[in-house]
C-alpha cells in the first residue's frame, strides 16, 4: 500500500555535542545506539557511580567522564545538549545545576508524581531551560505514521483508540521497580497514554484500577484498565495484562486507531518475548476495503529514540518552531497519569442487591 505517511523527525543541520547524565541500562540499550544511529555526537557521561560511567565510555567510545553534572556543565555550557537519564526522583536535583537556557531532554516519566512533575515544570520556566521530556513512543515510526494518516482524514473523524496488551513482561529484568507504590501505569502504560494524548488529544476525564498479580508477587501493578472520557464522540479503553504465560499464540500488543472513515491497527513489537521483541507493524484499511501494511522505516527500539532528541535539538537551533514533547504539553501526560491513580481511590459503583 502507497501512503504518504511521514514517519521520521527531520535531521537537525548543525547539531550540538550531548552530554549523558545516567548511565543505566536505557542509555545503553536505546540512548546511545540510537544517537549513533543518528549521527549525534554523545560527549561524554556523568553518572553518581563513576565506575558505570567509566564502563560506559569506554564501551561506546565517549572521550570522557565527569564526576558531577555541575563538572559537566561549567565546561560545556549551553554549546552542549543534555540527556537526563536517571530515576524520576532525581531529575529535581539535576536541573539547577544546568545551564540557564541549555537544552535538557528529560528521561519519562516526569518526575514520580503530579506534584514532581509541577517542579520540574517550574524549574525549566524559571531557568529558561529549552526542556523536552522522552516521551518517545509517539516518535516511533508507526506512531509518526498514523498520525500523519489521521491528519490527512485517512480514517475521517476519529471515533475509537484501544490499546490491548495480552503479554509475559520478565518482570525479573527490572528488580529497580520492587519498592516503589506504583509500576505499571507509571512506568508502561504512560508511555501508550502519552500516545493516545498525541493521536487523539487529551481527555475530558479517566477512570482506572491498576492491580497486582499473584504471577508477579513483588510488583505493585502489573494489570491494568483504563477508561478515557472524551464525551459523546470518541471512546478510549486500555486492557493491560503483562502476566500471559501460554504461549505467542493469543499474545496481543496493539493499537486500534477507528475512525468513521477507515482503521488502522498498530503492533508494537518490542513488546513480544522482550527484550527481544518482534517488527512493529501499522496496517490501514479504509471503509470498504481491505487491508493493507504500511511499509515501516524503523521501529520503536531503537529508532523512537531519535526523534525527540533530533526535535530538541533543532528547536534549539531555531529549526522547529515547537517542541513535539516539551514539558509543557508531557506535564499534561503526568496530569492524565494522576487522575488515574486519584480514579483508582474512588469507589466503583456497586450493584444493588434489594
Amino acid at each position: 500500500m502507497t501512503l504518504s505517511l511521514p514517519q521520521d523527525w527531520p535531521a537537525p543541520s548543525s547539531p550540538k555535542p550531548i552530554v549523558i547524565i545516567g548511565a543505566g541500562g536505557i542509555v545503553r540499550d536505546a540512548h546511545l545506539p540510537a544517537y549513533r544511529k543518528a549521527g549525534l555526537t554523545v560527549a561524554g557521561a556523568v553518572d553518581v557511580d563513576a565506575a558505570r560511567a567509566r564502563a560506559l565510555a569506554e564501551d561506546f567510545a565517549l572521550p570522557r567522564t565527569w564526576p558531577t553534572a555541575l563538572a559537566a556543565a561549567a565546561e560545556m555550557g549551553t554549546d552542549a545538549v543534555y540527556d537526563i537519564a536517571v530515576p524520576p526522583g532525581a531529575i529535581t536535583a539535576i536541573l539547577p545545576h544546568l545551564p540557564k537556557g541549555a537544552a535538557v531532554l528529560i528521561q519519562k516519566p516526569m518526575g514520580a508524581d503530579l506534584a514532581q512533575a509541577r517542579a520540574i515544570r517550574d524549574l525549566c520556566r524559571s531557568r529558561k531551560l529549552k526542556a523536552a521530556v522522552n516521551f518517545q513512543l509517539r516518535f516511533s515510526p508507526m506512531m509518526m505514521a498514523a498520525r500523519q494518516a489521521i491528519e490527512q482524514g485517512l480514517i475521517g473523524d476519529p471515533l475509537e483508540i484501544e490499546v490491548h496488551l495480552n503479554i509475559f513482561t520478565p518482570w525479573h529484568l527490572f528488580p529497580f521497580l520492587i519498592p516503589m507504590p506504583r509500576v505499571e501505569i507509571l512506568v508502561h502504560s504512560i508511555h501508550y497514554l502519552d500516545a493516545i494524548r498525541a493521536l487523539f488529544g487529551t481527555p475530558q476525564a479517566a477512570f482506572a484500577r491498576s492491580l497486582r498479580d499473584p504471577r508477579a508477587p513483588d510488583f505493585a501493578q502489573t494489570r491494568t484498565t483504563v477508561l478515557l472520557d472524551y464525551g459523546d464522540a470518541r471512546r478510549g479503553v486500555m486492557s493491560i495484562n503483562h502476566n500471559h504465560p501460554h504461549g505467542r499464540k493469543f499474545q496481543d500488543a496493539s493499537f486500534r486507531i477507528e475512525g468513521t472513515r477507515g482503521c488502522l491497527m498498530v503492533k508494537l513489537g518490542v513488546c513480544y518475548d522482550y527484550p527481544r521483541g518482534e517488527d512493529d507493524e501499522l496496517w490501514f484499511c479504509p471503509a470498504g476495503g481491505d487491508w493493507g501494511q504500511v511499509p515501516l522505516t524503523g521501529s520503536w527500539f531503537i529508532e523512537a529514540f531519535m526523534g525527540p532528541m533530533r526535535n530538541l535539538q533543532r528547536f534549539d537551533a531555531g529549526e522547529d518552531a515547537a517542541l513535539f514533547s516539551g514539558v509543557e504539553d508531557a506535564f499534561h501526560t503526568m496530569a492524565l497519569v494522576e487522575a488515574c491513580f486519584e480514579a483508582m481511590e474512588m469507589p466503583a459503583v456497586a450493584l444493588r442487591r434489594d
